[in-house]
């Protein structure tokens, strides 16, 4: 079959653990904010968004809070120029309502079925999917891993690019040089996506904007929600809101 779906529920801090999968995937997140790793980097999914996963991604899942993951399995040549790198994506309220048909289909079904109909569909409106700014970059060079893990492991690092070029001993231009070719951003750059990252996390955990701001090395709340709105389009305190939850009712988990 080109198409099948697969509910599957989950508690906060599962961790699935690294695999891959024959098919391609598109993991919609109804419910609660997952994050997804693999070696190109990291990608946070909150509710009612989702990630495309090509055919053989090595990746592993975790869950922030309490999810329900809807997945749908594609074959690679269900569809002409399928993305072939992960990305988030925003899910219309149409392919949302078509998911969630699909997961009452079961077994093989006929192309010129009304489930084949609705399975095509569901491909015609991937094409669609406007991709979201997610994603952030893991380089691999030895100079840049000691400076990321340290911004993920303690987010309020305000060191300069030129204060890392001293303790790791090269020219900041180098480092400069690197971050750009390995992870296409700047560092400062780079630095404010893992902050927004992990926000968001933060916040769907239910932590006060005020405290996720000061513990990200912003002054204020205002600014941190500045730069919320710049990238995400909606200020903090909207944005879960805004990924309203789905009106119809999640259907029961199917076996895994």
């Amino acid at each position: 079959m080109p198409v099948t779906c697969r509910v599957t529920h989950y508690q906060a801090g599962h961790i699935t653990p690294l695999h891959h999968h024959t098919l391609a995937q598109l993991i919609y997140a109804a419910e609660g904010v997952i994050v997804v790793c693999s070696d190109m980097g990291q990608w946070v999914v909150p509710s009612s968004r989702g990630i495309w996963m090509p055919a053989l991604t090595d990746h592993t899942v975790r869950m922030v809070s309490a999810a329900t993951m809807w997945s749908l399995y594609i074959q690679p040549d269900a569809l002409l120029d399928l993305p072939q790198h992960c990305r988030t994506v925003a899910i219309s309220d149409l392919l949302r309502q078509l998911i969630s048909s699909a997961t009452t289909v079961s077994g093989d079904y006929k192309a010129d079925s009304r489930d084949g109909r609705l399975m095509r569909l569901i491909l015609d409106e991937f094409v669609f999917l406007p991709v979201l700014p997610l994603h952030l970059p893991r380089p691999s060079h030895p100079y840049l891993r000691p400076i990321c893990q340290q911004i993920s492991d303690i987010p309020d690092d305000n060191k300069t690019l030129i204060e890392w070029a001293a303790i790791i001993g090269v020219n900041a231009k180098t480092l400069q040089r690197l971050f750009a070719q390995e992870t296409g951003m700047t560092f400062g750059r780079w630095r404010q996506q893992a902050r927004l990252l992990i926000a968001l996390e933060r916040l769907a955990m239910g932590e006060r904007i005020l405290d996720v701001a000061l513990n990200l090395g912003y002054d204020s709340p205002s600014a941190f929600a500045a730069m919320f709105k710049k990238h995400l389009g909606v200020a903090p305190s909207e944005y879960f809101r805004a990924s309203d939850t789905p009106s119809f009712t999640s259907p029961p988990t199917n076996p895994t």
